[in-house]
């Protein structure tokens, strides 16, 4: 994508841009027969007042920052085009008052929207949607930056064009300044927009961006599915070359990695396929909220070979959906998909409805989903030793990388080197890797010492550069110095804002200007905030030693023998459930009935060897998911049954 030109005012850019979580709920997976068509909550604003629009609070998209802290402001605007931000600009710089922006989804997990203080001002985007020009001469778009890429691409494709894949920037332009407010000009050729390019918000804020685009084309794509992953490190290092928009999900655990042939075609190639992808569609809240109680069971009880079951039945449902693909918006009849531009590269399915009946699984309004996302990017010469590494640690301890592959795995996509002072030196591999997140500071998580050394290993073995707006802040430790031109970035971060209005905290720490990211407190490590140096960090008991990678400081979490805890008969797990939120009685009785009756088989020895069987384990639980289920009546559920039985 070029970016031709970016209408800048003291600037800033933003990036606008299930597994089945339980075996009780197995059955979830299969209900996107039904939640195809059931309409959704949109997600909740990031910026909420207790008057008005002043005595703000913000957050993100998930409800919760790293620290578990929240951020307040004195007021939010809502501008509708350059001159009232050109206004609130001017006032706020005036009286010399933090700024910060934000969209109306707010996504990003670090602090990057939080202005220091009680006392900023919040500029939304919310009503910057509009777009202002389209040329289809010079293949150029001009939007307003609150413009999500939902609309963007449906713009662009309503006038025969298309954002590709890969962003290349070709300017940014500007005007003057008068005294308390510049809008500058940057274009192609201007050292400046090296800056711009990836300015984390420091640098003011952004009114218009004009794309250079492509003419519409069609993509074909086709999921291939190996049986193990004995040479993905040396298929990983080719793949994106041969595959304009391949990706890669590995399942460490279950040793198979799931390939996505991706590439353009011609218009002309018959197909209208669509993607939308299964993870990203809304869910009735009763399901989230009943599966999260189930997997905070696991987390307590230390279940983690019924999460290795959870992960299989996932992925087998995640394919046998070929992962949201529809050959023509409504079904899925077979590979390969062929589909438009706009209707392939993105999906978001959960912005789209509007009647209060579900929601996207990770809406703080419910206790539905809470994770966390590491994304970094790691050079490409280093990427086999990296994916070497990781398979050491799920030879010593096979069942750690369960709840990762519950959370979809492991997706690796590619990157380019980019000229942003602050973008890739090199070309490389995103990894991004979800995993469970207690809601409580200091909660259970199993296995949290295997993807602590991941994230460590990563860091500081393979110099990865996290994703700006994901990660914990461990990720961040001296993130400056691994930018060869980060000097040039502050030199223009200067320039642009010399008063720091635009900078908080958190952009000062990450960018080495004040301070570091590490927050030293009790228990900090169990939450990414510092590396496990001693007991007050990790808590009593735990040791502080990398498995493969020596020089990480980890917590000694993980599985351990769990016979203890388990209560002896079904009553002891109804008191367990109801501890984490479960209160429907039927769905007490079926948790609990199917919990124990795992449990009880495993010990029993009915599941023999170091693997479960994914489809014994359906068959098992179908009288379970039918009776304790169903008997509420006719209803959505048949369907799910029925696909089971399929």
């Amino acid at each position: 994508m070029s970016l031709d030109e970016c209408i800048w005012i003291n600037t800033k850019r933003y990036n606008k841009i299930s597994s089945i979580l339980r075996v009780t709920v197995i059955i979830s997976s299969y209900l996107i027969l039904w939640c195809q068509v059931v309409r959704c909550v949109p997600p909740e604003e990031p910026v909420k007042c207790s008057n008005g629009n002043s005595n703000c609070v913000i957050t993100n998209g998930y409800g919760s920052f790293p620290d578990r802290s929240s951020c307040r402001a004195a007021d939010v605007v809502f501008p509708v085009n350059e001159d009232q931000i050109i206004s609130y600009v001017r006032d706020a710089t005036k009286i010399k008052r933090k700024i910060k922006v934000v969209t109306k989804y707010g996504h990003s997990f670090p602090k990057l929207v939080c202005p220091d203080g009680e006392d900023g001002l919040i500029i939304s985007t919310k009503n910057l949607n509009k777009t202002l020009k389209v040329d289809t001469v010079q293949q150029t778009m001009t939007v307003q930056t609150g413009m999500t890429l939902e609309q963007f691409k449906d713009e662009a494709a309503k006038a025969g064009l298309a954002l590709p894949h890969s962003p290349y920037w070709a300017g940014v332009t500007v005007g003057v300044g008068d005294g308390f407010v510049k809008v500058r000009k940057v274009g192609v050729g201007d050292e400046d927009l090296q800056a711009v390019k990836v300015s984390l918000g420091v640098l003011g804020v952004i009114s218009q961006v004009t794309f250079k685009l492509q003419p519409l084309f069609k993509r074909n794509i086709t999921y291939k599915t190996t049986k193990d992953d004995i040479d993905l490190g040396d298929k990983a290092l080719t793949f994106g070359q041969q595959h304009e928009f391949g990706d890669i999900t590995w399942l460490p655990s279950q040793r198979k990695v799931i390939y996505r042939i991706d590439d353009r075609v011609p218009v002309s190639t018959p197909g209208n396929g669509v993607y939308d992808f299964t993870s990203l569609r809304s869910i009735p809240k009763s399901l989230l909220e009943s599966a999260r109680a189930a997997e905070d069971v696991e987390q307590s009880l230390g279940l983690d070979t019924v999460r290795c079951t959870d992960a299989k039945v996932a992925t087998k449902a995640l394919l046998h959906g070929a992962f949201g693909l529809t050959n023509n918006g409504f079904n899925f009849t077979g590979y390969p998909v062929i589909g438009y531009q706009n209707d392939i590269q993105s999906y978001a399915g959960y912005l789209k409805d509007h009647n209060r009946l579900s929601y996207c699984g990770w809406d703080p309004r419910i206790n539905g989903k809470f994770y966390y996302d590491d994304g970094f990017t790691i050079p490409l010469t280093k990427v086999k030793g990296f994916i070497q590494d990781i398979k050491q640690l799920v030879n010593k301890i096979p069942t750690s990388f369960c709840g990762v592959d519950m959370y979809g795995g492991i997706l690796m996509r590619y990157v380019t080197a980019s000229p942003a002072y602050l973008g890739k030196d090199e070309d490389g591999i995103d990894f991004d890797i979800i995993y469970y997140r207690s809601r409580l500071p200091l909660g259970p998580r199993l296995f949290g010492d295997v993807t602590d050394e991941i994230e460590q290993m990563a860091v500081f073995k393979y110099n990865a550069t996290p994703h700006w707006g994901k990660n914990r802040n461990v990720a961040f430790i001296d993130v400056i110095k691994k930018y060869k031109d980060g000097r040039k970035f502050l030199k223009v971060k200067e320039t642009y804002d010399p008063l720091g209005l635009f900078s908080n905290k958190w952009t000062d720490q990450i960018l080495g200007l004040n301070g570091d990211v590490i927050v030293k407190q009790v228990g900090c490590a169990r939450e990414g905030l510092c590396v496990c140096a001693d007991d007050v960090d990790c808590g009593p008991g735990y040791g502080c030693q990398g498995v493969v990678f020596g020089l990480a400081y980890l917590l000694g979490w993980g599985s351990e023998d769990v016979s203890g805890h388990f209560p002896g008969n079904l009553t002891g797990f109804v008191s367990i459930l109801k501890s984490v939120g479960v209160r429907s009685l039927w769905m007490q009785v079926a948790f609990s009935s199917t919990i124990y009756y795992i449990w009880a088989e495993r010990n029993h020895r009915i599941f023999l060897g170091n693997e479960l069987d994914a489809d014994a384990v359906i068959s098992r639980i179908k009288f379970h998911v039918s009776v304790r289920l169903l008997y509420r009546g006719k209803g959505p559920y048949d369907e799910i049954v029925d696909a089971l039985n399929a």
